[in-house]
């Protein structure tokens, strides 16, 4: 008898299998509303030309080679990463009350995060929005805790943010929870709190001894502005919380596969810094001894040359403008067509996704009648529309809500 028989089929996960029956379908009108990843107007997948340049500077210098890197990562990567997140003249850099450690992108920095927070420092409740990232969850199940509780964010009848329902549950926290919140562009309602509710939520934080973990997984793509992506994040370390970011650079350097991430961790006080580092650096040997250093050079090559900097910062301007358009044309053509319901959340809404409030009846329908692949709970990737398609979803939504 083999010793794999009790092995059992896991479930497979929703959202490769939704691409995976896509990439099956010969119908030529198809679309893939579900992978959250940046396609041209074409429909296809886009190197940033700056991140093509730093390739072929990297491949050319011959000073470059295959060592391993430390557990914390490639140092110009990690001081660059960490400047991107928090501006390059904080007074957290400068006094040294910062870590920063290479990450496989931001599953990586999340699960480093999860395991530094349960396992090494104890804390056994944590908050998610109710919707969140499905990940979020099962990295944190896997970390050890069993006491994960969601607080209300999405508004499904006026299709907003419910912030009287998440401060209510905030506050009804126990101290040292700790409370997982999406830095822009929240995934996948596209809703995020505007600056007036990110100072109650940061309020409610301190006043109830909650650790707040930022998800920060679309810095620059959401608004066009790297800057302005961030101010959430900044406003808590500007009010002296003590908190921590996951910084994935896969959507806005285009690096899917090069798995590019950065956990960052803000202190009060710099002398908790090394025995930080010392457990990060353990917790990276047990589950991959170190990282890879490919995407991360190329990262830190664009971040610390001030003119491809520039370059980079016109490319997420290029992609954040073409998803706005995007959602200004589909919002366009529903209301065109005369869809029942109102359509102003899809351009209320920011980064990849909207949240559109289609039922899982008529996302079904969407899939067996006109070939357009999105996952059950209704929320689309706006990368995968282009001139050339958006009429043709329109037409299938409205379908889709008057046939259902």
């Amino acid at each position: 008898m083999s010793r794999f028989v009790d092995v059992k089929p896991a479930p497979p996960i929703a959202i490769f299998e939704l691409s995976r029956a896509y990439q099956l379908d010969k119908n030529p009108n198809k679309v893939d509303l579900g992978i959250g990843a940046y396609r041209d107007n074409t429909g296809c997948p886009w190197v940033l030309p700056v991140v093509r340049k730093a390739q072929l500077a990297i491949a050319q210098d011959e000073t470059v080679n295959m060592e391993y890197l430390s557990q914390l990562g490639l140092p110009e990567f990690t001081s660059a990463a960490t400047k991107l997140l928090l501006g390059a003249d904080s007074p957290v850099i400068k006094e040294n009350r910062v870590v920063s450690c290479q990450t496989l992108s931001g599953t990586g920095a999340l699960s480093l995060a999860a395991a530094l927070l349960v396992k090494i420092m104890g804390y056994k409740t944590v908050y998610y929005s109710k919707p969140t990232w499905g990940n979020h969850i099962d990295i944190f199940n896997y970390a050890g805790t069993n006491d994960l509780r969601p607080y209300r964010y999405w508004d499904p009848v006026n299709r907003r943010i419910d912030f009287d329902g998440m401060t209510e549950d905030l506050r009804m926290a126990p101290k040292d929870s700790v409370i997982i919140l999406h830095a822009c562009a929240h995934n996948p309602t596209g809703i995020d709190p505007n600056e007036e509710q990110w100072k109650q939520i940061a309020d409610i934080c301190e006043e109830k001894g909650l650790f707040p973990l930022f998800d920060c997984a679309y810095q620059g793509f959401a608004s066009g502005s790297a800057d302005n992506d961030i101010k959430s994040f900044r406003y808590f370390v500007s009010r002296g919380i003590e908190t921590l970011c996951c910084q994935s650079f896969a959507k806005n350097f285009g690096l899917y596969n090069q798995r590019v991430g950065n956990l960052a961790i803000v202190v009060n006080k710099s002398n908790h810094c090394e025995a930080i580092k010392s457990q990060l650096a353990l917790l990276v040997r047990k589950y991959y001894s170190n990282p890879p250093a490919n995407g991360a050079r190329i990262v830190a090559k664009v971040l610390n040359d001030p003119t491809m900097l520039q370059e980079w910062k016109q490319a997420i301007q290029e992609m954040s403008a073409r998803i706005m358009s995007m959602r200004k044309a589909l919002r366009e053509h529903l209301e065109d067509l005369k869809t029942p319901g109102t359509w102003n959340h899809i351009t209320d809404q920011i980064g990849m996704f909207s949240y559109t409030g289609l039922t899982p009846e008529q996302v079904k329908y969407m899939i067996e009648k006109s070939h357009i692949y999105l996952p059950v709970d209704g929320r689309i990737s706006l990368a995968g529309l282009n001139t050339n398609n958006v009429r043709y979803v329109a037409e299938a939504i409205n379908k889709a809500i008057l046939n259902l």
